[in-house]
């Protein structure tokens, strides 16, 4: 699983790789290893498996996208305004469900969504 961290203005590619229950990670060309197995792991540091996946973000119904609060490879965190979805004259907040970055946005102001359309890819 490959991600990266910005710290400041300098941004750090990491990966993390698991064999035979020994566990690599690499912080741009340095390496550290952990012998433990990935469950004891990820609970140790309080990551869960989930949070690697990619996740997506779905128009809850369908209607016009009225304003775009993140921008592609913006941090969000759960429960971040990240769309604002106007339906039958109500407007509708649309809320991140995980803490991540966004890979891809994939609609902007203005735009008619479908109900269950794609509006986000995160990871």
């Amino acid at each position: 699983m490959k991600f990266s961290i910005k710290i400041g203005d300098k941004e750090y590619p990491i990966e993390i790789l698991e064999k035979n229950g020994e566990v690599k990670i690499k912080v741009g060309e340095k390496e550290f290893i952990f012998e433990e197995n990935k469950e004891v792991f990820l609970a140790r540091t309080k990551l869960e498996k989930k949070e690697f996946k990619e996740r997506k973000i779905l128009a809850p119904i369908g209607g016009v996208i009225n304003e775009v609060f993140v921008k592609e490879g913006d941090f969000i965190k759960e429960g971040q305004k990240l769309f604002l979805l106007s339906a039958m004259k109500m407007e509708n907040e649309i809320l991140s469900d995980f803490d991540g970055k966004i890979k891809k946005i994939f609609v902007k102001k203005g735009e008619v969504v479908k109900k269950d359309q794609l509006l986000l890819l995160g990871e």
